[in-house]
Formats: structure tokens, C-alpha cells, sequence
């Protein structure tokens, strides 16, 4: 099973909308709440090359980008496969 992980805030509706996908696909991830949490909004920023709107996702590592970028890698049929869930 792929290591996923997300960087969310309390309030942000795309945050709901990715962690909803990830639940329906059955996926555990772990999950960063950066709400007034400068350190750890600056390790997202560092990690996702700059961007510092939520959410921001990795899967295994590698960043995917926000939840429209996660909704595009289903779409396409890529997510599957990253997640290791390809049949």
C-alpha cells in the first residue's frame, strides 16, 4: 500500500474533498493540520516546491499537488496505479 500524505486546515473545503476521495478508495493517510502552524506549513511549503495553499498531497513521496491535481490523476486513471491499487 502507498504512503499517503496530506497537509490540510480546519476550514478548507478541497481539504474535505481530497480526504473524502482518498476515504473512498479505502486509503489510510496521514494527515498534517497546518492551522496555525507556521513550522509546519513552512516543511509543507518546502516539500510541495513553493506552494503553500492546501491541501497538499504526496503519495510515497513524490508530490501530487492539490486536490484538483488528485482529481485529475483519478480521471485519468493514474491514481489508481500510484496508490497501488491498479487492477
Amino acid at each position: 500500500m502507498a504512503k499517503v500524505e496530506i497537509y490540510t486546515s480546519g476550514l478548507c473545503p478541497y481539504c474535505y474533498r481530497a480526504k473524502k476521495l482518498l476515504a473512498k478508495k479505502g486509503v489510510d493517510f496521514i494527515e498534517y493540520d497546518v492551522t496555525a502552524k507556521a513550522a509546519e506549513r513552512q516543511k509543507m511549503s518546502e516539500r510541495a516546491n513553493g506552494r503553500t495553499s492546501v491541501p497538499q498531497i504526496f503519495i510515497n513521496d513524490a508530490h501530487v499537488g492539490g486536490c484538483d491535481d488528485l482529481f485529475e490523476l483519478d480521471f485519468d486513471g493514474a491514481l489508481d496505479k500510484m496508490l497501488g491499487q491498479e487492477a
